[in-house]
């Protein structure tokens, strides 16, 4: 096998997208893929308004926009204690929060992932699926070492990127130090079909009885659902039963409407995961380099993991098409730009947690208080904006230990 000048291993969202941008330029990229199919694993199928200039920025809009991306403009937050019709007269236009942003943009992911590796393929790369036991070592150059079709092939490429998400080994093998908060809850998603009374342009969220709900509708009548619960409920959704336990959740006085959602057909997985967010401070080693996932993750309660993994391809992108040397040092701007990006939507996602996913009587008068605050525009209160309008929209104030704690208090 010819020698590339990249390997990138993962071929999720973020391996595709860069293996794409990097073809387009003329880098030879082999990409090495685990799965032989890409299936629905409940990862995240929204990218928030900031996200969606990134994805134009990567020149993978259109695609998405052409093959099923559907925008929703409206967003409406149902609360237990407060009326629907006061609920939805505060509702937002989603479309307003950036300068010329059409608002969030939906799309499954098994479809982003095959729109993207075909891309790749028709901009030049090469893709091999079915690929196991992949081992990275950094150096100048790195090797790569993987199993595929009953060979193993060893190779010595400028660079290598981990794109292999969150169960990945390619940052143990760099020896990248990963660290990680404590769970806050369980949090679970599943696709629902043949919701066609639900609006297709706004989505929601609430908090009712012990479940935080989220509803982002797909088009065509489908909707990704999630719901988060406190962790002692560790058996909440397993067995045969757990989709419908799930759909049940939904029956919420607080939504009109949610009989509807509660009534679709499951047609992808329930699968349930703990709450938490992880980070690499330096996100790179000798002739390696992180993006996505795999580099540390949000906690999901914000969705915010496509647009992180679109930003840091579009970074790395811009370094490696920029610079001769492809060395270390090179890549020291973007692990600073993505420690405190991940620090700044670390805060907005706990702020987030403790808001929308913890249910007693205290938590209930904190939400209250939080969300006066919030219709003020207090000060303290704009973190909350982060997963909207994105991690360098605002001044470092907001997101100062003194603000949070005004803000919860």
């Amino acid at each position: 096998m010819t020698t590339p000048d990249v390997v990138i291993v993962g071929g999720g969202i973020g391996g595709g997208a860069l293996a794409k941008n990097l073809a387009e330029a003329g880098v030879t990229v082999l990409v090495l893929e685990r799965t032989l199919q890409y299936t629905d694993v409940v990862r995240g199928e929204w990218i928030a308004p900031w996200g969606v200039p990134e994805t134009k920025a990567v020149g993978v809009y259109p695609i998405y926009l052409a093959n099923g991306g559907h925008h929703v403009t409206r967003h409406v937050s149902y609360d237990e204690d407060v009326a629907p019709r006061v609920a939805e007269k505060a509702a937002f236009d989603l479309t307003t929060l950036l300068p010329d942003n059409p608002g969030p943009l939906c799309i499954g992911h098994p479809s982003m992932c095959n729109l993207l590796n075909q891309a790749a393929t028709a901009a030049g790369a090469t893709t091999l699926r079915g690929v196991s036991n992949t081992r990275v070592t950094p150096g100048s150059p790195p090797t790569v070492t993987f199993d595929h079709d009953g060979k193993t092939t060893t190779l010595r490429p400028r660079l290598v990127v981990g794109a292999d998400g969150r169960h990945g080994k390619t940052a143990e093998q760099i020896g990248a130090k990963l660290q990680q908060d404590d769970p806050h809850h369980r949090f679970s998603g599943m696709l629902v079909d043949n919701v066609p009374q639900w609006r297709e342009d706004t989505q929601f969220i609430s908090v009712e009885g012990d479940v935080n709900v989220l509803a982002f509708p797909q088009g065509g009548g489908r909707i990704r659902l999630y719901i988060g619960f406190g962790l002692e409920q560790k058996t909440r959704l397993a067995g045969p039963q757990g989709p419908q336990r799930f759909l049940e959740a939904f029956r919420l006085k607080s939504v009109p409407g949610s009989e509807a959602i509660a009534a679709g057909r499951p047609i992808g997985p329930c699968l349930v995961y703990p709450n938490n967010d992880t980070w690499i401070d330096e996100p790179f080693a000798e002739g390696v380099v992180l993006i996505g996932d795999a580099a540390g993750r949000n906690d999901p309660i914000t969705g915010q993991g496509l647009s992180i993994t679109h930003r840091d391809v579009r970074i790395v992108r811009d370094i490696l098409l920029g610079e001769a040397n492809w060395s270390t040092d090179a890549f020291v701007p973007y692990g600073a730009e993505r420690k405190e990006r991940m620090r700044r939507l670390r805060i907005s996602a706990r702020i987030a947690a403790i808001l929308e996913a913890e249910f007693d009587a205290p938590a209930r008068a904190r939400r209250h208080r939080a969300a006066e605050r919030r219709r003020a525009m207090a000060p303290e209160s704009l973190a909350i904006l982060t997963p909207f309008i994105g991690p360098d929209a605002l001044p470092p104030e907001p997101y100062s230990d003194e603000a949070v704690a005004a803000f919860l208090a």
